[in-house]
C-alpha cells in the first residue's frame, strides 16, 4: 500500500490536489465577493483590488519564481508555498480588517506563485513518457475544476459557519496538502544550483528566457489565452439569454475541461503541443466568426470555450516538449505564471472598454485579433526553433 501513495499516478494527483489549493486562493474571494464588499462596507473599487492583487504579484515576480525554483529545490518551494498558504488562509478567517486582509492577499500571491511553478514542473518530472501529456492536461483543469467545486459547497457553508469559514476550510486543505507531500514527494532538486543571481542577473535572466523560442513559447501564447479566458467569463453570461445563463455560467469553463482531458489528451499522442494549441486558436477564431455575425447564444459560447480547452491542456503539456532540461521547465513554468497574471490582469479592463463602445463587432474581433496574434506567435517562435537547430547541426557537421 505504501509503494502506491509513492507512485508515480499517486503523487501527480497530490500535486494536482496542490492545484486545486492554489486555484481556490482566486475562488475564495471571488464567489463570496458581494459577500466580502457588504462586511466591509464603503470600500468602493479598491475592494476588487482583493481579488486582483495575487495577480500583480504574478505580473511582477513570474519569472523570479522561477529562478528562486533552480536556487531551493522545487519539492522545499512547493511545500513552503502550500505552508504559506496555509497560514495565510487561518489569518484570512478571522476576518481581519481590510487594510489587513488587502496586505494577506499580498502575501498570498508569493503562495499561489510558488505553487503553480513548482508543481506543473514536478509533474512534468514524475510522469515521463506516453503519460506525460495526460498529466499535464489534467494540470491545465485545475482553475476551473477549483471554481465549480467552491461555487458549489461555499454559499451552504458560509450560511451555516460564517463568513470566515470558506477561508478556515482553505486553510486545512492547505495545511493537509503539504503534511502529505512532504511525508511522499521524493526529493528531486539539484545539488548544484547556481549562485544566487543579483538583480541585475535577474533583467538578463528575463531577457533570455523572453528571447528563447523554446522557453518563452508556452508562456508567450499562453498570454493571448488568459488575456480572453477570465474576461470571457465574466461578460459573456449577461449577454445570454436569462433563463439560459446559469447553465451558461457552469457549462463554459466545464467545456473547456472536458475538451482538454478527451480530445486534447488523444490529440497528444498524435502531434506535437505546440499544433494543438494553434488548432485550439484557429477554431476560436471560427467561433468569434460565428459571434459576429450571429451574435452571443449559449451554444457559441459554450463550444468556444470547448475550443480554448485544447489551448489549456497543450500549452502545459508543451513546456516540457520544448525543454528537456529542469531548470529551462523551471523558468518556462514562470514565465506561463507571469503571463498568465499580466492576462488575466488586464483583459478583463480591456473588454469592459471594448463593449462600452457599444459596437456588437468589438468582442468578437478583440477575440479574433489575440487568436491571431497567438497564432502568429507560436508561428514565428516555431521558425525560430527550426532555425536554431539547422545552426547547430552545421556547426557538428
Amino acid at each position: 500500500m505504501t509503494s502506491f501513495f509513492r507512485s508515480p499516478l499517486f503523487l501527480v494527483l497530490a500535486l494536482w490536489t496542490a492545484g486545486l489549493g492554489a486555484a481556490a486562493q482566486f475562488a475564495k474571494i471571488v464567489v463570496i465577493f458581494p459577500e466580502l464588499q457588504a462586511y466591509y462596507g464603503e470600500t468602493g473599487a479598491a475592494s476588487g483590488y482583493l481579488v486582483s492583487l495575487i495577480s500583480f504579484v504574478g505580473m511582477a515576480l513570474g519569472l523570479v519564481a522561477g529562478v528562486i525554483a533552480i536556487q531551493i529545490g522545487l519539492r522545499r518551494l512547493l511545500i513552503l508555498g502550500l505552508s504559506l498558504g496555509a497560514a495565510i488562509s487561518a489569518w484570512q478567517a478571522t476576518l481581519p480588517g481590510f487594510e489587513a486582509m488587502m496586505l494577506s492577499r499580498f502575501i498570498e500571491g508569493l503562495s499561489h506563485l510558488a505553487i503553480v511553478v513548482a508543481a506543473p514542473t514536478l509533474i512534468a518530472q514524475l510522469s515521463g513518457g506516453k503519460h506525460q501529456g495526460a498529466a499535464l492536461t489534467l494540470w491545465g483543469t485545475f482553475f476551473g475544476v477549483a471554481f465549480a467545486g467552491v461555487a458549489l459547497f461555499a454559499p451552504s457553508l458560509i450560511a451555516a459557519y460564517g463568513l470566515g469559514s470558506l477561508a478556515f476550510v482553505h486553510a486545512i486543505y492547505m495545511a493537509t496538502i503539504a503534511i502529505v507531500l512532504t511525508a511522499l514527494l521524493p526529493s528531486m532538486d539539484r545539488n548544484d544550483a547556481p549562485a544566487w543571481p543579483s538583480l541585475a542577473d535577474i533583467a538578463r535572466r528575463h531577457l533570455s528566457v523572453y528571447s528563447s523560442p523554446f522557453i518563452s513559447a508556452p508562456a508567450l501564447g499562453w498570454l493571448f489565452y488568459a488575456l480572453t479566458f477570465v474576461s470571457l467569463l465574466a461578460i459573456l453570461p449577461p449577454m445570454i439569454d436569462p433563463a439560459q445563463r446559469a447553465m451558461v455560467t457552469a457549462a463554459m469553463p466545464l467545456a473547456s475541461i472536458a475538451s482538454s482531458l478527451t480530445l486534447g489528451t488523444w490529440l497528444l499522442r498524435k502531434m506535437p503541443a505546440v499544433t494543438i494549441i494553434i488548432i485550439g486558436f484557429a477554431l476560436a477564431i471560427g467561433l468569434a466568426i460565428l459571434l459576429m455575425t450571429f451574435g452571443v447564444s449559449a451554444w457559441l459560447a459554450i463550444v468556444l470555450f470547448a475550443s480554448l480547452g485544447l489551448v489549456q491542456g497543450a500549452s502545459f503539456a508543451a513546456v516540457p516538449q520544448l525543454n528537456p532540461g529542469l531548470a529551462e521547465r523551471a523558468l518556462a513554468n514562470g514565465g506561463l505564471a507571469q503571463m498568465g497574471n499580466i492576462g488575466n490582469g488586464i483583459g478583463t479592463p480591456i473588454a469592459l472598454a471594448i463593449l462600452a463602445l457599444g459596437s456588437n463587432l468589438g468582442l468578437p474581433l478583440f477575440l479574433i485579433t489575440s487568436y491571431t496574434a497567438a497564432i502568429i506567435t507560436h508561428v514565428l517562435l516555431a521558425r525560430m526553433r527550426k532555425t536554431n537547430a539547422s545552426t547547430r547541426k552545421t556547426a557538428v557537421q
